[in-house]
């Protein structure tokens, strides 16, 4: 590893990588990372199947086709009330991840400090180590079965540049409420503080949590850099397809980094997505009953094994306390847990600066078929006996 540059050592293979090649391994049920089991809307696919055998297949323009950006604008103000000029304030990305990386390093300077709530997901860090900036976490603490913060943790310093609010929340299944939210935007008006904010679950929410964007609060639209993506709403989550809206100025910025990391991404995808957000949120309100369906399955069946089980209200993950099993370690226990229950989960500590109060957390995925979740609950029920 002395190749690799010294901000990135710490960075070695993902927990994904390692859970899903011990799942391989052992033929263990993969409850750890989080890709459905199921396509998406068949309509969708035949679309992106017309486009590569129409011809659809060279270079987008740099901002994304057409078609894509202005179905991302429509479906901003149909699901916020959020207006975005689909020519200056819209720019498609390849993925989620990749808009976090090409935000992070565009308005983060060497030594700039980025907030995060902990547990992160684990690109948050790595792309702020790629710019040279310095993370903070504010811990995301249980309190009567969910996860929030204290806003007296939010504090900022003079090199502090950009907050990343991930709402609903990997890997806690938090939904920020309205006053989780505002608190989050005056503490970035008062402080001149840039928010990156990763929606790609808006969709999946549970018991009729709304989710609201961070943009929408007063003063906040010139200030968000708004991402989101087609893979958790559409359960395609190989595509590859996202999106970032903001102001000419911060889209701009964001897209001078973009244009070298990748350029551009895959035609077919984008016209197929453009088709999903503009005639399949039927299909998205039909998986999230689904899902909400497959969350109490699992939660019910983990309950039964002896797991602590927190609320989630939106993503496809519910966390879990394992100390009432007698583990104490949730990275010791998930490697473990193959050859001892033939299941692979995510521990959640590798999602903390301070591991020690994510030591006892592990999180299982529940966007899998019935048969699946039924399979690991009977197999998770072994660490009773």
């Amino acid at each position: 590893m002395r190749v690799l540059v010294g901000r990135m050592r710490e960075f070695g293979p993902t927990i994904f990588a390692e859970m899903t090649q011990l799942a391989v391994r052992t033929g263990a049920i993969n409850l750890g990372q989080g890709f459905p089991d199921e396509d998406g809307p068949a309509a969708m696919l035949a679309v992106a199947t017309e486009a590569i055998l129409g011809g659809r297949n060279q270079y987008a323009p740099g901002l994304g086709v057409p078609e894509l950006r202005q179905a991302v604008s429509d479906h901003a103000k149909e699901t916020q009330g959020l207006s975005y000029d689909p020519d200056t304030e819209i720019l498609v990305t390849v993925g989620a991840t990749e808009a976090i990386a090409a935000a992070v390093l565009a308005l983060v300077e060497p030594g700039d400090e980025v907030i995060v709530f902990e547990p992160f997901y684990d690109s948050y860090p790595a792309a702020i180590a790629l710019a040279g900036g310095a993370r903070r976490a504010v811990p995301l603490r249980p309190v009567d079965g969910r996860f929030t913060f204290d806003p007296a943790d939010l504090t900022a310093t003079p090199r502090t540049k950009a907050i990343i609010v991930n709402s609903p929340h990997n890997p806690t299944g938090t939904v920020f409420t309205h006053d989780e939210l505002a608190a989050i935007a005056a503490f970035c008006r008062d402080n001149d503080v840039i928010a990156i904010t990763d929606e790609v679950y808006e969709h999946l929410t549970f018991d009729g949590v709304k989710h609201v964007s961070l943009a929408t609060f007063p003063g906040m639209r010139e200030r968000t850099v708004r991402i989101s993506s087609a893979g958790k709403s559409f359960s395609v989550t190989g595509w590859k397809t996202g999106w970032i809206c903001s102001t000419p100025e911060l889209v701009s910025a964001v897209t001078a980094v973009k244009q070298f990391l990748t350029y551009t991404s895959a035609v077919p995808w984008q016209l197929a997505v453009a088709h999903a957000l503009r005639h399949e949120l039927g299909w998205v309100n039909g998986l999230r009953d689904q899902l909400q369906a497959k969350r109490d399955r699992l939660s019910r069946g983990l309950s039964r094994a002896g797991f602590e089980v927190l609320r989630t209200a939106g993503t496809y993950f519910v966390q879990t306390d394992i100390r009432p099993l007698g583990f104490a370690d949730g990275l010791e226990l998930t490697r473990r847990l193959p050859e001892l229950a033939g299941v692979v989960a995510i521990p959640t500590q590798v999602f903390y600066d301070h591991t020690e109060a994510g030591r006892h957390y592990v999180r299982f995925a529940f966007c899998k078929r019935d048969e699946v979740i039924d399979a690991a609950v009977e197999r998770l029920s072994a660490l009773q006996a």
